[in-house]
């Protein structure tokens, strides 16, 4: 799963992704070519089931995350920066709060809302493009074959028209899932899931959750398929300077219990409809990435396509009985590891056991 992170000049998106990712490529004024790392999806829970198993190894899950150049109109002309965007799971919009005298922005002032509004017109109006081209060669096909699969795509593309002429980007659409299924394809900008990412000036940080409530239930409030997260970039950079035992004293200091990258990455998580499942043994402990409401069939398949083909069962207990009752051992004797066959839904912190051919 990839998320872009996207934004206006001078946001402090470029400053973000480093820290996220520890890549610190440089990039040229001007390039639009496209950097990519990956980030570790924080799990207390993992700590846990080490200290319980003492394996060699820990892996915790992943997003990529993806540094785009700043959203412009002639960026986004340029087909190689097109496609980057196209290829993507969803959008982190990095908003500017911060007030710096030393980093202009752009338009001459501070303007959240503003710049949201901007890039989203930018993505609205290139989705516009794709689905007035396509409309254009479904006309003429129309007119040469009867047939029900283009008058369906027709009609679903005239009403994504109405709402990107509207203004409205096209993950408010409300569509099922056979209409889900037809317009995918088109990888529209606009269709794909966004997290507004509020970066907050330093003399902000003690506020993260005060002005992220702020956004969501305000000018955010009810946006279909959005999230949002604040974080403060300055602190974020110094914080990644500590080592692990100073971090926290370093957060308590601003009233925060956790960085605002950890909620980043959580979010980001959410938003694209994820979770994990755990693995825990003397080997390996691990966190898995599945689709919520993914069955344990599935869940096998992430681990190995081998385990998917050849499912018997899953052996499954809750991270915490089996932290608290010191391992397999305990939590079979007092009945909590459960046999569940393919079609059982797994929960976010089940650890599983693949039994297979």
């Amino acid at each position: 799963m990839k998320t872009a992170i996207i934004g206006l000049p001078m946001v402090g998106k470029t400053s973000l992704f480093t820290i996220l990712t520890g890549v610190h490529q440089e990039t040229h004024v001007g390039s639009t070519a496209a950097r990519v790392g990956v980030a570790t999806v924080p799990d207390p829970r993992l700590e846990e089931l080490a200290r319980l198993f003492e394996p060699p190894k820990v892996t915790h899950a992943t997003v990529e995350y993806v540094d785009m150049p700043p959203i412009s109109k002639e960026n986004l002309r340029d087909p190689s920066y097109l496609g980057s965007l196209r290829l993507v799971d969803a959008f982190a919009h990095v908003l500017r709060l911060f007030a710096d005298e030393t980093v202009p922005h752009e338009k001459g002032s501070v303007d959240p809302l503003r710049d949201l509004e901007d890039v989203e017109t930018e993505l609205i109006l290139s989705d516009l493009v794709v689905v007035e081209k396509r409309l254009e060669r479904l006309e003429k096909d129309r007119k040469k074959i009867k047939s029900a699969e283009l008058e369906h795509e027709f009609a679903l593309l005239e009403q994504s028209k109405a709402a990107l002429e509207a203004n409205r980007p096209l993950r408010r659409l409300e569509i099922d899932a056979e209409q889900e299924k037809r317009i995918r394809g088109f990888q529209f900008l606009s269709r794909k899931p966004m997290l507004y990412v509020l970066n907050l000036g330093e003399s902000e940080a003690g506020e993260l959750h005060a002005r992220e409530k702020e956004y969501r239930e305000g000018p955010l409030a009810g946006l279909e398929h959005t999230s949002v997260s604040a974080v403060c970039g300055k602190i974020e950079a110094e914080l990644a300077q500590l080592p692990p035992e100073e971090q926290r004293d370093y957060l308590a200091s601003y009233g925060l219990a956790e960085s605002g990258l950890e909620r980043l990455i959580s979010a980001t998580y959410s938003l694209l409809g994820l979770m994990s499942f755990l693995t825990a043994g003397e080997t390996e402990v691990r966190a898995w990435t599945i689709p919520i409401h993914s069955t344990a069939l599935k869940a096998a398949g992430a681990i190995h396509s081998d385990f998917e083909k050849k499912f018997i069962r899953a052996e499954v207990v809750n991270w915490k009985a089996l932290v608290d009752h010191f391992g397999y051992p305990g939590v079979r004797e007092k009945g909590l590891l459960r046999l569940e066959g393919k079609e059982y839904i797994v929960k976010d912190g089940d650890v599983l056991v693949i039994r297979h051919g």
